[in-house]
């Protein structure tokens, strides 16, 4: 492993901090940045995700998907667990973490902590 794939998390830490604390002293450049959107997409976070997925996309081996018809066990499973397994798993997940912090959510809390602002 690179220097890079070894401190990965540290690396996203300290990008975190650094987004923080940029964010904190230059408050009117960020309100400017979050104000670029188009259909309720900011552009600039659009950009960055395409940069993040385009270097994956691009070492996809596209020779290999006629193989698929010989051994179709990787599609069906990868089918299986992002249609049933994900969606279900991730809706327990939400169903179990909105009931923890449901208290702290409600209507009166929320009002309160508004008018308080």
């Amino acid at each position: 492993m690179g220097l890079f794939e070894r401190f990965l998390t540290l690396w996203v830490f300290l990008a975190i901090i650094t987004g923080i604390i940029l964010g904190y002293f230059f408050t009117g450049v960020f309100e400017s940045i979050a104000a670029l959107e188009v259909a309720h997409v900011n552009v600039v976070v659009a950009v960055l995700i395409w940069v993040m997925i385009y270097p994956m996309m691009v070492q996809v081996d596209f020779s290999a998907l006629k193989k698929v018809k010989e051994e179709p066990q990787g599609l069906i499973l990868t089918c299986f667990i992002n249609w049933l397994v994900k969606p279900f798993s991730m809706a327990l997940i939400g169903w179990f973490f909105s009931g923890l912090f449901l208290p702290a959510l409600s209507i009166r809390n929320l009002q309160r902590n508004t008018l308080r602002a």
